[in-house]
């Protein structure tokens, strides 16, 4: 009994992974909106009724591969605090990099609008509350600025692989190094032991003779 569900977990993996590649290599071709149920069984040699027995639809296709891009893939507040934490996964963009079927993501409108989200999504909890705990921002102006960060990140992926950049590594040391210093210049730092020292209490005070 086992062995027969591992045999149909194991086509379910790769039948689902069969719809996904046909997915990618549709959108290669063409934008999200024109991909169809009937191409994608085509191309995966595949009929309807096995397509609708994995997915509901052609968004659901995508969801399901924006999900697999961004696991095991750092948050941005992990990734921009790498060098101080252990254990640390790699970042999103380093991902892309290394699986070149994922970057047609990038260039298409619904594709790259909804894998935003989804990155937001993965970040925004952690983010937004580790910056308003240390902050003085709201959570409007902390989810802001996060939304700004990820698009930012998102654009200069999408023009580093439109002119196939070879330097990442360069580029995304120096824009690591400006977020991180963005982020550290809203942080509140405790000032109790400066004010302490430069207005002493009167009984650490030493009496005048």
């Amino acid at each position: 009994m086992k062995n027969k569900m591992k045999v149909t977990d194991r086509r379910t993996r790769y039948t689902r992974q069969t719809i996904k590649d046909s997915f990618l290599t549709l959108l290669e071709e063409k934008p999200f909106s024109k991909i169809t149920v009937t191409e994608i069984c085509r191309i995966s040699e595949i009929n309807r009724g096995t397509f609708y027995l994995h997915y509901y639809d052609i968004d659901d296709v995508l969801d399901d591969l924006l999900n697999d891009v961004i696991t095991d893939t750092s948050s941005i507040l992990d990734h921009v605090l790498c060098p101080e934490k252990l254990g640390c996964t790699y970042p999103f963009c380093r991902k892309v990099q290394e699986d070149t079927r994922l970057q047609v993501l990038f260039f298409d409108d619904v594709a790259s609008s909804r894998l935003l989200e989804k990155l937001c999504e993965l970040s925004k909890e952690e983010f937004v509350t580790h910056l308003m705990q240390n902050s003085l921002l709201t959570f409007e102006q902390a989810e802001a600025v996060l939304y700004f960060q990820m698009n930012g990140c998102l654009a200069i992926n999408k023009r580093m692989l439109k002119n196939k950049c070879t330097n990442w590594q360069e580029i995304q040391q120096a824009i690591d190094h400006f977020i991180k210093a963005g982020l550290e210049s809203f942080l509140i730092c405790d000032g109790r032991q400066t004010v302490s020292k430069k207005n002493p209490s009167p009984q650490n005070t030493p009496e005048k003779l």
